[in-house]
């Protein structure tokens, strides 16, 4: 069998300077002069010293491509259309990080069984893929319309908006004739959160209406802003105005206690939150009920 001598090398430090830069510049030749830093005491006693540089980067790193780590998640709403496990398979293997459940809609039981077999796909696929419940929150819409028909409203055209509250936003219905346009809303405070300036958005921002009078303690005069056919229970937005409605209603203490806390979900987003003290509310609740672990996100609206 065929051996092969040592090659002896010389030590870095029985090397002149000169003869270790030469050395040195034989395995490693920058693209640019790196600037040398050295120890002020070396420098003020002129002593010679040499630097070797070295660095994690190899030449596989540099000729192949590498596995990268994504920081930013994908996030999939489990909606009826992959509520089925072969289509939670197909998420998963094209890279889905959390499963966001919308808790806007549905029931308890219809998001447990989608848990269930989602959980079980990820224990079959060996992923870590994380669970999200989304609140509902408090909302502001639109209330009903004359034989629920959509109105159309005009640019530059005057309305009256109605501060029916969210007991009476279901049954007071809004109109348009000759003499006037009128619509309802549910939030009850209305004219006691806005004042003449403010925007009122509704229909996920698609119309626009300016305050320009406050009526009464229930009624606005306000202008349309945009051309828009509006019909009922359209979501709306005050920006800019500080809503008094709590960040979680009823129906979100019940999701958060009876299925995030119980079903050990790994996150919370909070629908509509304002303050710190919103999201002190929702902490004080999930550790309360074993949901120490869960973390909560902030939504933007």
């Amino acid at each position: 069998m065929a051996t092969t001598a040592a090659v002896a090398r010389a030590p870095m430090s029985s090397l002149t300077l000169d003869e270790g830069l030469a050395k040195a510049s034989a395995f490693w030749t920058p693209d640019y002069h790196p600037e040398s830093i050295m120890p002020p005491d070396s420098a003020e006693a002129n002593i010679d010293v040499l630097t070797v540089r070295s660095t994690g980067i190899s030449t596989a790193m540099i000729m192949k491509d590498q596995p990268m780590v994504r920081k930013t998640k994908i996030v999939c709403t489990m909606g009826p259309k992959c509520w089925d496990e072969q289509t939670m398979a197909e998420l998963i293997d094209a890279g889905m990080n959390v499963a966001r459940f919308n808790f806007s809609h549905g029931d308890h039981e219809a998001h447990q069984g989608v848990l269930d077999r989602f959980r079980k796909v990820c224990a079959e696929k060996n992923s870590n893929c994380a669970v999200l419940l989304d609140t509902k929150g408090p909302e502001v819409r639109t209330a009903m319309l004359r034989n629920h028909e959509p109105i159309q409203l005009e640019k530059g055209q005057e309305i009256i908006v109605y501060a029916a509250g969210p007991d009476e936003y279901t049954t007071f219905e809004g109109y348009k004739t000759e003499e006037e346009t009128k619509i309802g809303c549910s939030y009850a405070k209305l004219c006691q959160s806005v004042r003449p300036g403010n925007k009122l958005l509704f229909a996920d921002g698609s119309l626009c209406i300016e305050v320009l009078e406050i009526l009464d303690d229930r009624n606005l005069k306000g202008r349309v802003l945009n051309d828009k056919k509006l019909g009922e229970r359209k979501n709306g937005n005050l920006p800019g105005v500080k809503v008094e409605l709590d960040v979680l209603q009823p129906k979100d203490v019940d999701d958060i206690k009876n299925f995030a806390c119980k079903n050990k979900m790994d996150f919370i987003a909070v629908s509509f939150v304002q303050t710190g003290e919103d999201v002190l509310t929702v902490r004080q609740i999930l550790d309360e009920n074993g949901g120490e672990d869960i973390q909560i996100i902030s939504k933007i609206e």
